[in-house]
């Protein structure tokens, strides 16, 4: 099957204003394009500490919607600075974060900085700014996590989902949005296994070829996050019912007939990946397009999925690529990888 398309007809983002953390990223582009283009929001702050890509962004925008783009030089590490960037914004999409495996463990203190403390300063920020709702970006390897930054992103989850009870009284409201790895974003494997094909390469090294992974494009990360906007009422973690695929299977797509090279598995790597996992399962309801883990206890008004009719999973499920029920084959792989620019988005 493809990747599903998410509905945003829901989302009412008409006359306000919307901030994006780490947003001179892959993500926080598209989400600044999609906005623009679709909500008519009185104003984006872009929020990002790298002046060079403020720079490149700017140079993008159409000429109808610059006078609604602001760009703001800022960490998540300086609560003082998120504070002022947030006043009279209505909306954070928190998409900062230090993303790299092996650079999160070579460098942790940095990690968790940017990751942990950030998120913390995030919430801080927010609540005294009063702005109405947060989303949080997550990721798969914050579920049982074997690495550091998986560590670090399992910690803003929690941070994020308490942050309701700390903020009760002031209206602000924080949910988190979890996906799995998106095709063709900047870092990913689709554009390093290109740029190897390009240089000549005979072989593509696969670190193991029983590797699954859930998939999700960038436009459909972004559809998600913007659909999971009316539905927040604090606490909820949501995952969306996305396809899986086999490593080999995009090598194929990529290079029909291209040998791998098993290179095994690196360290801080898994076999697969998971989004739920059955501890999770007594409090996660099924919506039809995705997947709602609630709040195991909460105290801040909300109503319960599960007290509406939307079924409680089984004990016993799990949410993982391996045992997925929707998966991608090289035919549509090879249709998704027309529309990735060459070098990651």
């Amino acid at each position: 099957m493809a990747i599903s398309s998410f509905d945003t007809s829901k989302t009412d983002l008409k006359g306000k204003s919307i901030l994006i953390t780490g947003g001179t990223g892959s993500f926080g582009k598209t989400l600044l394009r999609a906005i623009l283009d679709n909500h008519e929001p009185r104003r984006v702050i872009i929020f990002a500490r790298g002046e060079y890509n403020h720079f490149l962004l700017q140079n993008t925008i159409p000429e109808e919607h610059v006078k609604k783009v602001r760009f703001f030089i800022g960490d998540v590490r300086d609560v003082d600075r998120l504070t002022m960037a947030m006043r009279g914004v209505d909306v954070v999409v928190h998409a900062a974060a230090q993303k790299q495996v092996p650079l999160a463990e070579y460098n942790p203190f940095e990690c968790i900085r940017t990751n942990v403390i950030g998120a913390e300063n995030v919430v801080q920020a927010s609540i005294k700014a009063g702005v109405k709702q947060v989303i949080a970006l997550s990721t798969d390897k914050a579920v049982n996590p074997i690495n550091l930054y998986g560590a670090s992103k399992l910690a803003s989850d929690k941070i994020f989902v308490a942050a309701n009870s700390l903020a009760s009284g002031t209206g602000t409201r924080f949910a988190v949005v979890r996906y799995g790895n998106v095709l063709g974003s900047r870092g990913s494997v689709i554009p390093f296994f290109r740029d190897l094909i390009k240089k000549g390469a005979t072989e593509l090294p696969v670190t193991d070829v029983r590797m699954t992974r859930f998939w999700i494009t960038l436009d459909e990360a972004v559809n998600f996050t913007l659909s999971c906007m009316p539905m927040v009422q604090g606490g909820e973690i949501f995952v969306p019912k996305i396809p899986s695929m086999r490593i080999p299977d995009l090598v194929e797509a990529l290079s029909p007939g291209m040998p791998v090279k098993h290179v095994g598995i690196r360290p801080g790597e898994k076999l697969h990946e998971i989004m739920i996992t059955e501890h999770n399962a007594s409090h996660t309801v099924d919506m039809g397009d995705r997947y709602v883990i609630e709040p195991e206890w909460h105290f801040w008004d909300r109503d319960d999925l599960a007290d509406k009719g939307f079924p409680t999973m089984p004990e016993g499920f799990e949410y993982s690529s391996d045992i997925n029920d929707d998966w991608l084959g090289v035919d549509e792989l090879q249709e998704i990888l027309t529309k990735i620019p060459e070098g990651g988005e």
